[in-house]
């Protein structure tokens, strides 16, 4: 009956205003930042870093390195461990559970083909921080929930030059989730601080962003600056 439920939903198209019937609801909290690494780093990364975090406030920090191994991964990882640990911000792994494992992250975030829910609470623990990709679909992030997942990410909401996409999300699911479910929602996909308003009104407990904080030519300062600066962030 469930899974009928949940297909019968996912085929429902949302009114593209649904999101604008409801107020925020205050006890969600502000809506934070989600700062994703850039996908090449050096050793000097750890001082960037540092500098981001330091200019506004940030909950958690994602390292997504792809093309090399986990060994190197790991080298990386240490520094940049220390700079969140430092400072209170969550240092999340991307995709494996097993290098999260290692590095003693706090832990997951996991794509639609990286590991269950599941598995990564059996392996990192009860209080390791588990995120699941669900693009576009209400189905997987009522999925992940249930798995237990203690946070479903919702994107691309718009072009983004930082990974290719093959989903295309709309605010409206941000207001579907925040008014049926407790579990924290993430808005990913070529957010800026020009674009990530109607995410944020709409029900984003996070925005998670890359390259709009990396490459912005001001400087990663001053770019989380600019997201701190957003009505309703916090």
């Amino acid at each position: 009956m469930q899974d009928d439920f949940d297909n019968d939903s996912e085929s429902l198209s949302l009114d593209p205003g649904f999101a604008d019937r409801f107020e925020r609801d205050e006890r969600r909290g502000l809506c934070k930042l989600y700062l994703i690494s850039p996908p090449t780093i050096d050793a000097g990364f750890a001082d960037t870093l540092a500098a981001a975090l330091d200019a506004g406030p940030v909950a958690a920090f994602q390292l997504r390195l792809k093309g090399i191994d986990d060994h190197r991964i790991a080298e990386l990882a240490g520094p940049l461990q220390a700079v969140c640990a430092a400072r209170e911000v969550a240092f999340i792994v991307n995709d494996s559970i097993g290098l999260a494992k290692r590095l003693g992250a706090d832990g997951v975030h996991l794509g639609q083909d990286d590991g269950d829910p599941r598995e990564a609470r059996d392996v990192l623990g009860a209080d390791a921080q588990i995120g699941v990709t669900c693009h576009d679909s209400r189905h997987l992030a009522m999925e992940a929930g249930e798995a237990g997942a203690d946070y479903v990410a919702f994107g691309a909401f718009y072009e983004t030059g930082t990974k290719e996409t093959k989903h295309r999300a709309e605010p409206s699911i941000l207001g579907w989730w925040a008014t049926l479910f407790e579990l924290p929602s993430v808005a990913i996909g070529g957010i800026t601080p020009d674009n990530a308003a109607p995410l944020i009104a709409a029900g984003a407990d996070f925005i998670a962003v890359s390259g709009a904080v990396w490459d912005d030519p001001e400087g990663p300062a001053a770019a989380v600056a600019k997201f701190a600066a957003l009505k309703g962030m916090g």
